[in-house]
């Protein structure tokens, strides 16, 4: 049966687009605080800078706005986001409920093929730990949750996280300075569980993972105060 000339013209899915390079170039940029809270962003100069047209760099300021990133306001100059202390710990607990519930799960189906690609990545964590690499650590503590969340079955579950963890991502970065050593530890402590198949471990030791925010946003902000919206803590 001939293809109709429209569906020639059809590209492959996996490329991405301009708008989805704009968008991981400004959230990396955002995240890795090297366009810190306050900073102004023109459409203009963004798609000067990066050589495309404004349209992308529109589509790419909107979703950042949604995760959080950004702050739009018409007639008005767009700024990257300060943090907001109250997002951080909503989305703490997020993945509190959320974790919590995938390593049950995970310890009940996870296979020995599902514990050797994990324990690699910890493997990798240790070296990033070692050389006081905490953008190859950050990047690499978020595959090992993706990854435990999706081996699960559960990758839905990581796409509501990642959804929620705009402004929590910022304070974790920050707290890699001093927290990456606890943080490698954490993760084996649940990977550990995981493997034995102890499921009221393995939840206990995640929670404990996830709850250091709490403590870690009180030392960050008391370094960083000019990053934070002024606002109420939750």
């Amino acid at each position: 049966m001939p293809v109709s000339s429209s569906l020639r013209n059809l590209e492959p899915l996996n490329r991405p687009s301009v708008a989805d390079t704009v968008f991981d170039e400004l959230h990396s940029q955002i995240l890795l605080l090297e366009l810190p809270p306050g900073t102004k962003m023109s459409e203009v100069e963004v798609a000067k800078a990066l050589g495309v047209s404004r349209q992308p760099v529109r589509d790419a300021f909107y979703r950042l706005s949604k995760l959080g990133f950004l702050s739009i306001r018409p007639q008005r100059a767009t700024l990257v986001s300060q943090i907001s202390s109250t997002a951080v710990l909503q989305a703490r607990f997020v993945r509190n409920a959320l974790e919590a519930e995938t390593v049950r799960t995970a310890c009940r189906v996870l296979t020995s093929e599902d514990h050797a690609a994990l324990d690699e990545i910890l493997e990798i964590q240790r070296k990033a730990v070692d050389a006081k690499d905490p953008v190859s650590f950050h990047g690499l503590d978020d595959q090992f949750h993706k990854e435990i969340c999706e081996r699960s079955g559960l990758g839905f579950a990581w796409d509501i996280i990642r959804e929620n963890k705009a402004h929590m991502d910022r304070v974790r970065f920050l707290s890699l300075s001093f927290a990456s050593q606890d943080a490698y530890g954490d993760h084996l402590k649940v990977m550990e569980a995981i493997r034995a198949r102890d499921e009221e471990q393995a939840m206990h030791h995640m929670r404990i993972h996830l709850s250091r925010i709490k403590e870690q946003i009180v030392r960050i902000r008391a370094d960083h105060g000019r990053y934070f919206a002024d606002e109420t803590e939750a």
